[in-house]
């Protein structure tokens, strides 16, 4: 199977996309090695192949920018010259820096609806007609809890929130096409990404939550096993839902530590 990853060359982007090599699949990561606002993820392409390399995987890793039509085409070139198909797309690229309505900028706000829905947006549109015409396809879009509405958190909610409508949506268009769209939402907090040491000035010791009912915080492998799921044919009757790794983040969670039924 021959996978798109956007946002896979850092955190859990990085982490979906060489768990997909390591099953068997050909990915085609894409980032921007350039640090983006209010995340410390810079020069991934070069060490994701590395990462992927050291497992004796191979991961195609390109610097190109999701909100840029011309070089989404361009990726999705490379993948069809390289692989001659395109079976999966995971919308994983986003960027999130904190603020209220008051502390957003105009700019600002249009750079995370270029980023968190417009590159979904122009992703899917052009893989579509490929997965159309050779008979089905499996888009999974990394979504997050604050898409109900968190503190602190105004835009990123607010583009977040729109990745839950956009998956049902398009789930729905394409659903009597074989294309099965699902969207995953890391939870729980505690996770080391680009966005989350971002915002809490690259200290990792800042990052707290109630990790998961593992009793640990979620990694980028469980979303990359979530995400590997839905992708795989264990999951073809599968359209439109949502399944939250980590902590009842859809749902307000995650639940304070220490509580007890």
């Amino acid at each position: 199977m021959a996978v798109i990853v956007t946002g896979g060359t850092w955190g859990i982007g990085q982490a979906i996309s060489i768990e997909l090599a390591a099953r068997g699949h050909d990915v085609v990561a894409f980032g921007l090695d350039a640090p983006q606002v209010s995340s410390l993820a810079r020069d991934g392409t070069t060490a994701t192949r590395e990462a992927a390399a050291a497992r004796g995987l191979r991961v195609d890793a390109l610097d190109a920018d999701v909100s840029d039509a011309g070089a989404v085409a361009r990726v999705v070139a490379h993948t069809l010259e390289r692989h001659g198909r395109i079976d999966g797309l995971v919308n994983n690229a986003a960027i999130g820096p904190l603020g209220t309505i008051l502390d957003t900028t105009e700019d600002l706000w249009d750079r995370i609806m270029a980023v968190n829905l417009k590159g979904p947006y122009l992703c899917c549109r052009a893989v579509l007609p490929h997965m159309i015409e050779q008979g089905g396809g499996r888009i999974v879009n990394i979504g997050s809890g604050s898409g109900w509405g968190k503190p602190n958190m105004f835009a990123y909610s607010t583009s977040k929130g729109g990745i839950f409508a956009f998956s049902a949506a398009l789930a729905y268009d394409y659903f009597h096409q074989h294309i099965r769209v699902n969207t995953v939402v890391p939870g729980g907090g505690g996770m080391p990404t680009g966005m989350s040491l971002g915002r809490v000035g690259g200290d990792p010791a800042k990052l707290t939550g109630a990790g998961t009912a593992a009793g640990r915080p979620a990694t980028g492998t469980d979303i990359a096993n979530a995400v590997a799921f839905l992708l795989s044919p264990e999951a073809e009757t599968i359209s439109g839902t949502v399944i939250d790794v980590g902590c009842f983040s859809h749902q307000g969670g995650p639940i304070p530590p220490g509580a007890r039924a």
